[in-house]
């Protein structure tokens, strides 16, 4: 048996695939909270989430011990929704020289093929081929889509894509997949101001459904940090098409619900 090696396994998902590839090219910290009993914590090192060449830990059990993995993310590929990570530190480097491991979305309507793909080359020919780790990446994987699949009825389910720029700065532009007075609808808007210092961030709607009863739409959220206690604040500005366009007070209650489930899954 020869000391390089490739395992390959699919699982069909019904959650949205493009929300499971966003989460792990650059949202893979939040699946400690969905899988908790694999996944412990995942921390940055260097970079910028999102980003090749980042530096990323794991900290998590696999049979039966806690270990970490310390990886690179060597590419992302936004047209086939992959992302590969190559390990650089860890437990896994006891065994192989090298290792890597890429997670694939193909989306086809409701349901959705994740491939997990691992590639490896062992120091000995006494080392095990990783077959119980793609186990523990198939369990992950179950456990992101029970996660989802739980919250898929909440009334505030959105998803979020980059349309130009990058996360977190200003001038980014990016839609939002809503469903608000129990219709399907799109916001797209760009970020007109992030305050740090005072968590503040405001985002002006550009184009998508608001614009036809607006000339003018923007809304600020802001968090006052007050010890364990924070009051979150709202702010919708805008300018009607019309005297016959209602005031957005549904809309204001749709981004209370949103804060809400928010806030009940981190405190989960």
């Amino acid at each position: 048996m020869g000391l390089t090696g490739k395992l390959v396994r699919q699982v069909e998902i019904k959650s949205d695939g493009d929300v499971f590839h966003e989460l792990f090219r650059a949202k893979p910290h939040h699946i400690s909270t969905m899988s908790p009993g694999n996944i412990h914590g995942v921390d940055l090192h260097e970079g910028d989430w999102g980003h090749v060449g980042s530096v990323i830990s794991w900290n998590y059990t696999h049979d039966g011990k806690k270990k970490v993995a310390k990886e690179v993310v060597e590419a992302i590929d936004e047209e086939n929704k992959s992302v590969t990570f190559k390990v650089i530190d860890g437990d896994l480097t006891e065994l192989y020289k090298a290792f890597k491991g890429t997670v694939h979305v193909d989306t086809k309507g409701e349901n959705n093929l994740v491939t997990w793909t691992l590639e490896y080359e062992k120091k000995s020919e006494n080392a095990e081929d990783p077959n119980t780790l793609m186990d523990f990446v198939i369990n992950v994987t179950k456990d992101i889509e029970t996660h989802h699949l739980n919250r898929t009825g909440t009334r505030t389910r959105t998803r979020v894509d980059l349309h130009e720029g990058d996360w977190g700065h200003v001038g980014s532009v990016i839609s939002w997949n809503y469903t608000h007075d129990g219709k399907k609808k799109v916001a797209k808007e760009v970020v007109e101001a992030i305050d740090e210092e005072n968590k503040s961030v405001t985002f002006k709607v550009i184009d998508g459904d608001l614009t036809e009863l607006y000339k003018a739409f923007k809304g600020t959220v802001h968090v006052d940090t007050k010890g364990e206690n924070n009051l979150v604040t709202w702010t919708l500005e805008y300018e009607k098409k019309s005297e016959n366009a209602e005031d957005p007070n549904t809309l204001m209650d749709f981004l209370i619900n949103v804060t809400k489930d928010i806030e009940t899954h981190h405190l989960k």
